[in-house]
């Protein structure tokens, strides 16, 4: 279908077609810039609590935001991670999202301020990110936390993070998932030859001329693009893995590489979902929450796996 009228006026609004398509900037430069465009809505969703706090992560403290729902504990969890390529993003960017997961599927929601490239390059946002499980595992009586339904989650970048964790927690023992949900996950390269990348490669928010230079940030080498933990779809093994809800925008150059992550995971013996939404474009769930969340209906899709998943990983 075409794009949705609510998509084509955010591209229409902003005058910019394409994130991350100013490759002449540098790290810093783009994070300045996205933390002066963005402003924090008024009218924020009531939730139980809202604390920024750090924990002690692999390489110092790493800042989380911890939503926490109205009622009584123990909850479920969910260690949320953003986008921004590894590059740019912020706790702020998801706090709409943020606190509709937190109110919807009554979980607290534990946001990971995970350190940023080229300063901090590959593996630094997956460590802080499996750290962050760790954390929230270690710390679950005191976070009010049902340590037996956990979750991770993450939109572009942060849906490479989740997925990566979900490796992680196989590969090194630790604990268990409810449930992974990869929106919009970064997952092969820009040069895998992907028709997404052809279909999509600009005026659609995020351009494959962004997504080239995300990748000149974040690997240390071209080594790193065969290691799993940065491309989870280079993982010669998939089985075993937490069940997994994977969302994809229509106009998106990322698409076609989480429909490829859900087949491999279903081909493994996983339980996988796939959604793909019609007329979306990247962002659509984290970081557009207002304008194409409601009526794409992402957020209660999302919440309802949740609410399924803590359902079951309570039994």
């Amino acid at each position: 279908m075409p794009l949705h009228p609510e998509a084509q006026r955010i591209i229409d609004r902003t005058g910019v077609q394409d994130q991350g398509e100013a490759p002449q900037l540098d790290a810093a430069a783009m994070r300045e810039g996205f933390r002066l465009a963005w402003s924090m809505p008024d009218d924020l969703q009531p939730v139980g609590g809202v604390v920024d706090t750090v924990f002690p992560g692999p390489a110092g403290e790493v800042p989380v935001r911890v939503y926490t729902p109205e009622g009584d504990g123990p909850f479920p969890a969910l260690v949320w991670f953003h986008g921004g390529g590894w590059t740019i993003g912020s706790l702020d960017e998801n706090e709409v999202a943020c606190r509709a997961v937190c109110a919807g599927a009554g979980a607290v929601v534990v946001s990971v301020d995970y350190r940023l490239a080229p300063e901090n390059p590959f593996p630094a946002a997956a460590d802080d990110s499996y750290a962050a499980l760790l954390w929230v595992h270690e710390n679950a009586e005191a976070l009010s936390v049902d340590a037996s339904r956990l979750a991770v989650a993450g939109e572009s970048a942060g849906g490479n993070l989740a997925a990566v964790v979900a490796l992680k927690a196989r590969d090194l023992n630790g604990p268990r998932l409810s449930l992974q949900v990869l929106v919009s996950p970064i997952l092969g390269h820009p040069d895998d030859g992907r028709a997404s990348y052809r279909d999509c490669s600009e005026g659609y928010f995020l351009s494959k001329e962004g997504m080239d230079w995300f990748f000149t940030q974040y690997p240390r080498n071209a080594s790193d693009l065969d290691d799993p933990y940065l491309l989870p779809l280079r993982s010669k093994d998939l089985s075993g893995l937490a069940p997994a809800l994977v969302v994809e925008a229509e106009y998106d150059v990322l698409r076609d590489e989480g429909v490829e992550y859900a087949e491999a995971l279903k081909a493994a013996g996983n339980q996988v979902e796939l959604a793909v939404f019609d007329g979306m474009i990247h962002g659509f769930f984290g970081l557009l929450t207002l304008e194409l969340a409601e009526v794409s209906g992402v957020t209660a899709h999302v919440v309802e796996a949740l609410r399924s998943a803590y359902v079951k990983g309570a039994q």
